[in-house]
């Protein structure tokens, strides 16, 4: 089961790819059409823009998989067993619950973006605003794994904060207690 899950991330991370070159050769051709030859790449702007929308939230769940987004821990490490459990089961059912929220939400406004088109492309805006229902889903089977692994026990202690240090700062803390040693 593991396999298909790491090609789905593989797959997610070659497309985060796709977006940012074709953002950076639309919008780069574009400055260059405008000041060298005084004309432009309608498709480019909007095209660009919707690469972004779907860049970040694809990089949102790529990141929320390799636990690299922002998070404090300096309480929660500092606590017991129970209360790092207890952190954790807040932090993702409340996660659980923006993913819902961000599903139901895109599931409300989809008729709407049905119809809604793009300007210049003609493009039916569910095509850029559905990604709702892909991070929604994906992120919410995230947290309702953790969840699971938390209440059945399946989580290591050292799983327990789910806050990865950045080597840097690793590095810088660990010279830290060498000194004071």
């Amino acid at each position: 089961m593991q396999k298909p899950i790491n090609l789905f991330f593989k797959l997610l991370e070659f497309l985060v790819v796709v977006c940012m070159v074709a953002m950076v050769i639309m919008v780069f051709g574009n400055v260059v059409l405008r000041y060298g030859f005084n004309s432009g790449i309608d498709v480019s702007d909007e095209l660009s823009r919707y690469c972004f929308i779907w860049l970040t939230y694809i990089g949102a769940m790529v990141a929320m998989r390799e636990k690299g987004h922002l998070g404090v821990d300096t309480l929660v490490k500092h606590m017991g067993l129970g209360g790092k459990k207890l952190c954790l089961f807040l932090s993702e059912a409340l996660m659980l619950g923006c993913n819902v929220l961000f599903f139901l939400g895109t599931w409300k406004m989809h008729e709407l973006q049905v119809t809604n088109v793009s300007p210049v492309l003609g493009l039916s805006m569910i095509w850029v605003y559905g990604i709702g229902y892909v991070v929604g889903g994906i992120m919410g089977i995230m947290n309702v794994n953790v969840l699971y692994r938390l209440l059945t026990g399946q989580l290591r202690e050292d799983e327990l904060v789910q806050v990865i240090e950045t080597e840097g700062l690793a590095d810088i803390e660990k010279q830290l207690r060498e000194i004071k040693a």
